[in-house]
């Protein structure tokens, strides 16, 4: 599946990063942070230009995740759970979604991106929960925006070694490692920004 998934974006560039993104947070076997690196990687050979590449993966993670949680508004997750061998969800896996967006909140929606296992299912399991349309944006998209911005970059600054060097740390966990540090850092910012209080316009 991976040689497949690269071939397809050697093929056809930004439009199969998109499509392949969307396939793969909707549920279906795609190696989504190779996908990211070997984007970058091409960056880095002038393949692909960045910009392009880091909009179609954005896009691409976003509407994919937009699906799961409208699948999951309409619904529910029972009915997901019924039919979801197709995409691979199983009972379990969404018990521990469930778990961890309860535990969690709307941060799961975020920090769900680099966590296997767990991506793929927080948007309907957002969504059965009824979150409202502008926590999910806000969450949701904060986390693709965060998760490209990984993923990419790291293609394009390990160059020819990245197949090697992302295999190694993969197993090493340390890419999850520090994807969380980015992530908690940027929770931080969204926490403040949120809490900070509006400028009031004194009186004429």
């Amino acid at each position: 599946m991976r040689d497949a998934a690269f071939h397809w974006i050697s093929q056809h560039g930004y439009v199969g990063i998109f499509s392949l993104l969307v396939f793969g947070i909707v549920g279906l076997p795609v190696p989504d942070e190779w996908l990211l690196t070997f984007s970058g990687y091409l960056v880095s050979k002038q393949t692909l230009r960045f910009a392009p590449t880091f909009i179609a993966a954005f896009c691409g993670s976003a509407c994919g995740i937009t699906f799961s949680y409208t699948l999951g508004r309409i619904f529910d997750t029972y009915v997901i759970v019924k039919y979801g061998w197709i995409v691979h969800i199983t009972p379990e896996k969404m018990a521990r979604v469930h778990d961890w967006f309860e535990r969690r909140g709307r941060w799961t929606l975020l920090i769900g991106y680099f966590v296997p296992g767990v991506r793929h299912l927080t948007g309907y399991v957002a969504g059965a929960s009824k979150l409202r349309l502008s926590s999910f944006m806000l969450f949701a998209y904060a986390g693709a925006f965060c998760w490209a911005g990984v993923f990419i970059p790291l293609g394009y600054v390990l160059g020819d070694q990245w197949d090697r060097v992302l295999g190694d740390v993969h197993n090493k966990k340390l890419i999850i490692i520090a994807a969380a540090i980015v992530v908690v850092l940027g929770s931080f910012a969204f926490r403040k920004f949120l809490r900070t209080p509006r400028q009031h316009a004194g009186p004429t």
